[in-house]
């Protein structure tokens, strides 16, 4: 581009030297010669104007200076152009064939590199599934007792590393990914501003702007370290319940039950603090961006999955435990215009198939398994299960619920 400009003016000049008048050695700037001066209009009232000013006129020699600064731009630029493919041959030139070698070795190990951290993820990756289908804890840990870190849980900061790593990975497998994992991953340097940064472009709207989001999302991380020990704690979760998710990134930027449950988490330190107005909003944008409608007063623990997430409902009074496990179309309703507790309250641990129905303040115990299509008036004891319409106790289970996910394990001993 630096060298198309100059040349243009060249050729403008070329043609404006074509009109110079050579006897006259003067040029006019607009290329037309002066046009003869008007007489004024006689009137003795009148105050005479002032004379107007003389036509600009450009010499020769003015066009000859204009002409040598072009052409002196035009050689600059050319320079400017060429020097570096210049000097880049000058150094190719230059190495010898040792030199060569050693930059062919440089780029083979390089290479050999990427694909052991590609490697290295899938081994991860695998070594997870393992633990999650064959380890359990040794001090004989059960979910129905609320949530705690297990050992085969990382850390903050190897969580955050992992996340990174993973994101790196599919950057380089997949290049048309790469500017979204940079943006929402690998330009921040923690995993608070990576998730308010997720959330904050999820709900954003033409009126309610991602940047404002984003820093509302940080200054809540910031006041309250829970919200983000919560939100690690369900980025676990999902990953030990969910078969289909091997992958952390994977709930953390495509898994809208997640993201949704992290969004109520703002919004309900927002409602707590005081803030219910723009609780209510983000509430409004959770259930339009992830059809998912939590209300923020309602109490949420740790450990939670939502999977599918599609159509689950939460109302204002409710409280989920610890270890909670729920499938869409999910409803915990009220019953009652009353003031007090209205909503039902699910003890840790407990799992909800999909389209169960919970509703009225009724009490779901520890470890209680519903299964899909179901609906709950009255309260279930701990570890029991329960089907139909309205539901009713068929056995006890026989293990932790959200250990297993098993959903049919009732089949063959149900009667209808």
């Amino acid at each position: 581009m630096a060298e198309i400009q100059p040349r243009r003016a060249m050729q403008a000049l070329d043609r404006a030297h074509a009109r110079v008048a050579v006897p006259s050695g003067v040029w006019r700037a607009s290329g037309r010669p002066p046009a003869a001066p008007r007489a004024a209009p006689p009137s003795s009232s009148r105050v005479p104007a002032a004379p107007s000013a003389p036509p600009r006129y450009m010499t020769t020699q003015d066009l000859d200076l204009v002409r040598q600064n072009l052409v002196s731009r035009m050689a600059y630029a050319d320079l400017m152009v060429r020097k570096p493919a210049q000097q880049q041959q000058q150094q190719q030139q230059q190495a010898g064939p040792a030199q060569q070698q050693q930059q062919q070795q440089e780029q083979q190990q390089t290479d050999e590199t990427q694909q052991q951290q590609a490697a290295g993820i899938d081994h991860q990756q695998e070594e997870q599934q393992q633990q999650r289908a064959a380890a359990k804890p040794a001090d004989d840990y059960h979910p129905s007792q609320g949530w705690r870190p297990q050992p085969h849980h990382l850390s903050r900061e190897q969580l955050w590393q992992r996340i990174r790593t993973e994101s790196k990975a599919d950057a380089d497998a997949e290049p048309t990914l790469a500017s979204f994992l940079y943006s929402s991953i690998l330009a921040h340097r923690t995993i608070e501003q990576a998730l308010a940064f997720v959330l904050a472009n999820k709900l954003a709207s033409p009126t309610l702007y991602s940047t404002q989001l984003k820093q509302i999302a940080e200054e809540v991380y910031a006041k309250d370290p829970g919200v983000i020990d919560a939100a690690m704690a369900d980025l676990q979760a999902v990953l030990d319940r969910d078969p289909a998710c091997d992958k952390y990134t994977q709930a953390l930027l495509h898994f809208k039950g997640y993201q949704a449950i992290q969004s109520h988490r703002v919004a309900h330190h927002l409602w707590l603090n005081g803030r219910r107005a723009l609780a209510l909003m983000l509430q409004s944008r959770i259930s339009e961006a992830f059809h998912v409608d939590i209300h923020p007063a309602a109490r949420v623990g740790r450990g939670i999955l939502l999977d599918h997430a599609t159509g689950v409902v939460v109302g204002e009074t409710a409280s989920i435990g610890d270890n909670v496990s729920m499938l869409h179309h999910v409803t915990l309703g009220g019953s009652g215009i009353g003031k007090g507790v209205r909503h039902p309250q699910i003890g840790h641990g407990a799992l909800l198939g999909a389209g169960v129905t919970v509703l009225g303040p009724v009490t779901l115990g520890p470890g209680a398994k519903v299964g899909a299509g179901s609906v709950v008036v009255t309260d279930l004891e701990p570890h029991s299960v329960a089907v139909g319409v309205p539901a009713r106790v068929i056995k006890r289970a026989a293990a932790e619920p959200s250990s297993d996910m098993d959903q049919i394990d009732f089949l063959l001993d149900y009667v209808i």
